[in-house]
C-alpha cells in the first residue's frame, strides 16, 4: 500500500485517531479538508496549532488566502505531490479529513466534464433568482438523485455545475464521475469511521461547536469578514459553522439562533459525508465509538504496512 486514507463524518474522531497513529508510526498527515486550506480559518476548521505541527508533520494547510478559491483538481495535484514527498522521506502518508469530494477525486480520478458555458450558467442563475436554489436542488434530485444527496440545497456553486453538466451533455455528473479512472496507479488502505450511535455523534457535534465558540470562533469570523474582498458569500465563508456566525454578525439572527443553525447544518453535513461513504464499498468501515476500536484498527493496518513493525522497533 502507498498511503492510508482515513475519512468520516465531522466529530467522529478522525484527527484523534491520526495523531495517535503518528505517535506510534512514522507517518506524516496530509489534510483532506476544504476549509483548512484557507489561512485564518483555524478555530472553526479544527486546524492543528503550530506546536502540534512542529511535532508531527502536516501538509496541505494554509494554501490559500480566504479571498481565493481552491478546487478538487488542485487538491489532487497537491495531494499527489505531498504523497510522493512523504514516501521519499521514508514515511507513510496518512490522508485524513472529511471532504469526501476530495477523497473521491483522488481515489477515482477527475471526470473530464464539459467546459463551463456562460449562457447555460446564466440561464440556471436566472431560474435560481426566480425560484431559489432549494427549488433547483429539487430539480437536480429529479435528474440525479445521487448528486442531490451529496450536495446541500444551499450550495449554489455545485448545484449549478451539476445542472450545467446535464444540460450540456445529457448525462448526469454522477455518470461522468462513475466512468472516470485515476491515472496515478497508487494503492490505498482506505478506512472510514462510521459511528452506529448517531445520537452520540450529534452530541459530539454540539459539544465540539461549543468548544470552538469558547476558543474564539466568533472573533475569528469577525476578523475574517474585515479582510478586504472577503464577503459572506465568498466560497471560503460558505463553510459550515462560519456562514451562520457571519449571518449573526450581519444582524440577520441572534447568536443563539446562529449556534442552533450551525449545529443543525453540521449534522446535515455529517449525514452527507456518510452518504458519500455508504455509496462507496471500497471503504473499510469501523465504529470509532466501540471499545478498543483504535487498537483493532492499528492491528489490521499492520497487514498492509508490514515494514512498520521493523521501523518502530529500531
Amino acid at each position: 500500500m502507498d498511503a492510508i486514507l482515513l475519512c468520516g463524518p465531522t466529530a467522529s474522531g478522525k484527527s484523534d485517531w491520526a495523531l495517535a497513529l503518528a505517535e506510534r508510526w512514522p507517518v506524516e498527515i496530509i489534510s483532506v479538508d476544504a476549509t483548512q486550506v484557507y489561512r485564518g480559518f483555524d478555530v472553526g476548521s479544527a486546524k492543528p496549532d503550530k506546536a502540534l505541527r512542529a511535532r508531527i508533520p502536516h501538509h496541505l494547510l494554509d494554501l490559500r488566502d480566504p479571498q481565493q478559491t481552491y478546487s478538487a483538481g488542485e487538491f489532487v495535484a497537491d495531494a499527489l505531490d505531498a504523497i510522493a514527498a512523504v514516501r521519499q522521506r521514508g514515511a507513510i502518508p496518512l490522508l485524513v479529513g472529511g471532504t469526501m469530494l476530495y477523497f473521491n477525486a483522488l481515489v477515482r480520478g477527475l471526470a473530464r466534464l464539459p467546459s463551463a458555458d456562460p449562457q447555460v450558467r446564466a440561464a440556471i442563475d436566472a431560474r435560481a433568482a426566480q425560484r431559489g436554489w432549494p427549488a433547483l436542488h429539487a430539480e437536480l434530485h429529479g435528474i440525479d438523485p445521487e448528486a442531490a444527496a451529496r450536495i446541500h440545497p444551499n450550495d449554489p456553486q455545485r448545484i449549478q455545475r451539476a445542472l450545467e453538466v446535464f444540460e450540456l451533455s445529457g448525462r448526469t455528473i454522477t455518470a461522468w464521475q462513475r466512468d472516470t479512472r485515476p491515472e496515478h496507479g497508487l494503492r490505498w488502505s482506505r478506512w472510514a469511521l462510521v459511528p452506529t450511535d448517531r445520537a452520540a455523534l450529534h452530541a459530539r457535534i454540539a459539544a465540539r461547536y461549543a468548544a470552538m465558540l469558547e476558543g474564539g470562533l466568533l472573533a475569528e469570523v469577525r476578523q475574517l469578514l474585515a479582510l478586504p474582498g472577503l464577503r459572506p458569500e465568498s466560497p471560503a465563508m460558505r463553510a459550515v459553522g462560519y456562514r451562520q456566525l457571519a449571518a449573526h454578525l450581519a444582524g440577520e439572527c441572534s447568536l443563539d439562533e446562529a449556534v442552533d443553525q450551525a449545529v443543525a447544518a453540521t449534522r446535515q453535513l455529517a449525514k452527507r459525508q456518510l452518504t458519500w461513504i455508504n455509496a462507496d464499498p471500497g471503504w473499510h468501515r469501523v465504529d470509532p465509538f466501540q471499545p478498543q476500536a483504535w487498537e483493532r484498527w492499528v492491528a489490521t493496518l499492520q497487514t498492509d504496512f508490514q515494514t512498520v513493525s521493523a521501523v518502530t522497533e529500531c
